[in-house]
């Protein structure tokens, strides 16, 4: 065999496992299930978790189109809202976006984590929810190791920069159908639990 034929086989060799490398790959998904029905067998908990590491992004992703409610902030910054839901687990999740609608780079994050998660690191630990009704707060809820089960690892918010939040609260009585969330540096809101 020459050194060109033996060229050829490689190169063909190559191509045939480039070939079957990008059908094993599109072969990878979730076997044509419905993505909706995978999202809801989900634990409260491993959603968290995959949120935890998710970088902030810079308005590049489609932003959900329902706005519960939009608080206000600091030098620009507002908090949107889109989902309050109550979970089978005993849970409420509520999920938004954190955007900086300002010009400057928005630093004070800290202020976020509130003061009873200090240990936490940089996250929206301090959000609460109030069921006025019920005369009771609720704080974010914390894993066995005493992590937020919240956004985390927010040390600063550029202009434009869109950073995706959520944090889950103990669920309040079946009854409470509104709850009044805040986080601080940003104004309350009165939102309707959903689910």
């Amino acid at each position: 065999m020459s050194m060109r034929q033996t060229v050829k086989v490689r190169g063909g060799a190559a191509v045939a496992i480039a070939v079957l490398a990008l059908t094993l790959a599109g072969c990878g998904g979730s076997g044509g299930g419905d993505a909706k029905s995978t999202e809801k067998s989900s634990s409260p908990q491993s959603q968290g978790a995959g949120n935890q590491g998710a970088a902030p992004s810079n308005g590049q992703s489609a932003e959900p189109t329902e706005v519960i409610a939009t608080l206000n902030g600091q030098a620009g910054m507002t908090l949107v809202i889109n989902s309050v839901r109550r979970d089978a687990g005993g849970f409420v999740t509520v999920n938004g976006q954190i955007k900086n609608t300002g010009s400057q780079s928005f630093t004070r994050t800290s202020d976020w984590r509130g003061i009873e998660l200090k240990g936490s690191g940089e996250s929206v630990a301090g959000a609460t929810l109030v069921d006025k009704a019920g005369k009771k707060r609720y704080y974010v809820l914390r894993d066995t190791e005493s992590r937020c089960l919240c956004t985390t690892g927010i040390s600063s918010v550029d202009p434009g920069q869109v950073v995706p939040f959520f944090a889950q609260f103990p669920a309040p009585p079946a009854s409470t159908t509104e709850v009044e969330f805040s986080l601080p540096t940003f104004t309350s809101a009165t939102v309707k639990i959903s689910g």
